[in-house]
């Protein structure tokens, strides 16, 4: 393996870390959300837990399905000559 093949190697690995870990993130805090929907914390009650978790929840199914389809694109392998 060359220098170049083994650099590219190590920022496909990074890359695949990366996308995995906003995945992570994005189920979690997806599970935040309906948590405060389902008004398990004192902090927020009522209508306002209700619109607060979808929120929430909202920008975690946005990280979790549209977020690494997004960096998959932009760190695609131009196709070759």
């Amino acid at each position: 393996m060359t220098d170049e093949q083994k650099a590219r190697e190590a920022a496909a690995r990074q890359r695949f870390f990366a996308i995995g870990l906003f995945r992570l993130s994005g189920v979690f805090i997806l599970m935040f959300g309906f948590l405060i929907m389902l008004q398990k914390f004192d902090f927020v009650s009522g209508d306002k837990a209700k619109i607060m978790g979808a929120i929430i929840a909202t920008v975690g199914m946005f990280q979790t399905i549209i977020v690494p389809r997004l960096l998959a694109r932009a760190w695609r392998t131009p196709p070759g000559p």
